[in-house]
């Protein structure tokens, strides 16, 4: 039996912050309390605040690690090894690695580490600080969808399938020129290869996206898999995730398609990243906004890992009184909507998945962090 007693911690619990004593044994939480701990052995937080760990549904930092830079191809395990230590340095203790199913670019890295990564994913994860999960971005107009897809249907980690559509013209880039400006400095095109390259892939959508994307929810739904909407911009692109059955709306693009989303039951997600900054590199709405109206359920770090806490607190501004909420939608919410029940809050019952915090001014410093009860950063 291992057991081990916080105390003189701010805890953060799902209903209020207390300032109190957390008791631990064999990975899990057995109790939470306002009186000061009597163990001699208890380790003093001094005041720090004690979180649940975060749950981070959308990454595409792995993705990063396997291609540092355009051309290199870094080894797979190593690759996940450095992307693990960056996710628990973060406080993030449960971890869904977004791995691109096609690709806006024939040949790209993407398509190219997808098995390599996954497979690393899976032979490392019993070594890995993090519970790892995976998350398949499919991109619905890529012409080989359903053949490179299908491979990973049944795959054992596979918890979030998200449908994606990177067509110029709409969703994340309906202003043709970010459109223009992200992918001509991306890969370096002239203006005629650009004319050329948003032509082929309005084409490409116009002859696969809706067959593919009705193939990837049969597939879903027939397995139970959660299913995930992307860069909604209107209402008609929530009502068509809605038919799909999407639990979870990433990163819309207007305050509409987020009020349609709340309208529909399907759960917000916004970029950390773009809170972060105060806005989005494409140009759309801000998650600041978006949380200012009450209509982020659920953040993202996307690229930027340490994000995912710096958001959360951005969030509350500040407040005691409104940190639960806003540590809620990198815990509790993201665990509930992919079906893990058991993690997420600092309660009697679930798993000792916890975060140290000091905070600093708006930015708060990860100090110690826990998976199951184990220290892993």
């Amino acid at each position: 039996m291992t057991e081990l007693v916080i105390s003189n911690a701010r805890v953060v619990t799902r209903e209020a912050v207390i300032h109190g004593t957390v008791q631990l044994r064999d990975g899990v939480i057995m109790d939470v309390s306002d009186v000061p701990a009597s163990v001699p052995s208890a380790l003093d937080f001094d005041g720090d605040y004690l979180l649940p760990g975060l749950v981070e549904l959308h990454t595409d930092n792995l993705e990063r690690h396997a291609s540092p830079r355009p051309g290199v191809r870094w080894p797979a395990d190593a690759a996940v090894v450095a992307h693990d230590t960056q996710i628990a340095g973060a406080g993030i203790t449960t971890v869904l690695d977004a791995l691109s199913v096609g690709d806006v670019l024939e040949g790209s890295s993407r398509l190219a580490t997808l098995t390599a990564m996954a497979d690393a994913v899976t032979s490392m994860r019993g070594l890995l600080k993090a519970e790892h999960w995976l998350h398949m971005r499919c991109e619905i107009s890529y012409a080989d969808l359903p053949a490179v897809f299908e491979p990973f249907v049944d795959h054992a980690l596979v918890r979030l399938v998200s449908l994606m559509d990177h067509t110029p013209g709409q969703r994340q880039f309906a202003k043709l020129e970010k459109y223009t400006e992200y992918y001509q400095g991306k890969y370096g095109m002239s203006d005629a290869q650009m004319a050329r390259f948003i032509d082929t892939k309005r084409a490409d959508q116009a002859r696969y996206s809706a067959a593919h994307r009705a193939h990837v929810v049969a597939l879903c739904r027939d397995r139970g898999l959660a299913l995930a909407s992307h860069d909604d911009a209107t209402e008609q692109h929530i009502a068509e995730a809605a038919d799909c059955g999407s639990v979870v709306a990433e990163f819309p693009t207007t305050t509409a398609a987020a009020r349609a989303a709340r309208a529909r039951g399907i759960k917000v997600m916004g970029g950390a990243p773009n809170l972060v900054r105060g806005g989005s590199h494409s140009g759309n709405v801000s998650a600041r906004e978006l949380a200012a109206d009450g209509l982020v359920d659920i953040l993202s770090s996307d690229y930027v890992p340490a994000s995912l806490l710096h958001a959360a607190f951005l969030m509350a501004d500040g407040d005691d009184a409104r940190l639960p909420d806003a540590i809620a939608s990198v815990s509790a919410t993201p665990a509930a909507a992919i079906g893990l029940a058991d993690r997420g809050a600092i309660a009697p019952g679930l798993r000792a998945d916890l975060v140290r915090v000091t905070p600093n001014r708006s930015l708060p410093i990860v100090r110690a962090v826990w998976r199951h009860g184990e220290r892993i950063a």
